[in-house]
């Protein structure tokens, strides 16, 4: 995957770019396709499949639909943020008055669950500039941050709550007011649980993990608002220590979702995809009229879009024009195939003939291990 071969780099499907397909299809793209292969089967299969599945080929319109994901990134932040926020400023002021521990635990988590919308807010902000010479790739990446960002502030919450919960039970103090407790939970549960519906379908929509985990982290408040229930029907009972038990199980459901955020943002930086769209590509490449076969294939998350880069193999008799022409057939394959894929990096290799040296031999001394 390099810019030594020549014959795979002339149309700009992302190849050595760090644009996020900027010049996808655009009409000199397609210069390789000489008039029989309009003619031919595979091109007609190919201008109904454009009927049945229509997309644009202009790079406005790309752009476009990169700038909509990330607008309604954002839109899901400043929406939940102020869902969010309204609802621990609520449970704050039931906090002051009730001295309820486990509420103080459930109120700082909704807290921090809601100030979670800033570094994301930085990100999504920072994912719509343009490539340039230093972030050839763009800065997709600053999602993955934001996304370690939050894992930091699960987890300070949790090391909050616990602090919180030990205390109160070596020195426990009655619960006033529990109706307004059991009430600031319902609340809890309520806000927590939109907000979380609302993150995790926008963020598997733009394909932001940093959204998603952002979601579940608030689903699991909303669980944990409800535990805090628990904790006034205890107090309410008569067993002081209820309150702290149940600020310490709230510290064990933070403790899990740290666990879930941490592995989703952990794979993301390190470019680990669904095995499933790697198979989905393959299949893709291989139903290409001219692909011989698949080499080795990439797939990375940059932000909440993806880019490929692929080998596949062609005739060797084939001309630069028409290995070229296979190229873009392929990479054209792989857009449609491939959910929130945006560029792609197809190298042409020529098949193999008996008793002929390895053309990548030269590089064999450049590989690492």
């Amino acid at each position: 995957m390099s810019d030594r071969h020549p014959h795979h780099h002339g149309h700009g499907h992302g190849h050595g770019h760090g644009q996020d397909h900027a010049r996808d299809h655009s009409p000199h793209h397609h210069r390789g396709h000489t008039p029989a292969r309009d003619h031919d089967p595979a091109s007609l299969r190919h201008r109904l499949a454009h009927l049945l599945t229509p997309h644009s080929h202009d790079s406005a319109d790309r752009t476009d639909t990169a700038l909509e994901s990330s607008a309604r990134g954002m839109r899901a932040l400043w929406v939940s943020f102020a869902a969010l926020g309204a609802t621990a400023l609520l449970q704050a002021l039931v906090v002051l008055v009730s001295g309820s521990v486990a509420l103080l635990g459930d109120t700082v988590h909704n807290a921090a669950d809601a100030l979670t919308a800033v570094p994301l807010g930085i990100a999504f902000v920072l994912g719509r500039r343009a490539a340039n010479r230093r972030f050839t790739y763009g800065y997709g990446r600053a999602e993955d941050l934001a996304g370690l960002v939050i894992v930091l502030t699960i987890a300070a919450s949790a090391v909050f709550t616990a602090w919180a919960a030990v205390e109160r039970l070596l020195e426990p103090r009655p619960v006033q007011h529990l109706p307004a407790v059991a009430s600031a939970a319902l609340a809890g549960f309520a806000g927590n649980e939109w907000v979380a519906r609302y993150r995790i379908r926008v963020g598997r929509a733009i394909g932001s993990a940093a959204l998603v985990a952002d979601g579940l982290h608030a689903r699991t408040d909303g669980y944990t608002s409800l535990a805090v229930l628990l904790g006034a029907a205890g107090s309410a009972l008569g067993w002081r220590a209820a309150d702290p038990v149940v600020g310490l199980a709230i510290t064990a459901a933070i403790a899990l979702v740290l666990r879930d955020a941490a592995r989703e943002v952990f794979r993301r930086m390190m470019d680990a995809v669904d095995p499933a769209l790697v198979d989905r590509a393959e299949r893709a490449l291989r139903e290409v009229p001219g692909v011989r076969a698949v080499g080795e294939l990439r797939l990375r998350w940059i932000g909440h879009r993806l880019r490929a880069e692929v080998a596949v193999v062609v005739d060797g008799e084939a001309t630069v024009r028409q290995a070229h022409a296979v190229a873009v057939d392929a990479e054209h394959a792989l857009l449609h195939a491939v959910p929130r894929l945006t560029a792609a990096l197809v190298h042409a290799d020529p098949a193999p003939e008996p008793g002929e040296a390895d053309p990548h031999l030269a590089l064999a001394h450049h590989a690492r291990l």
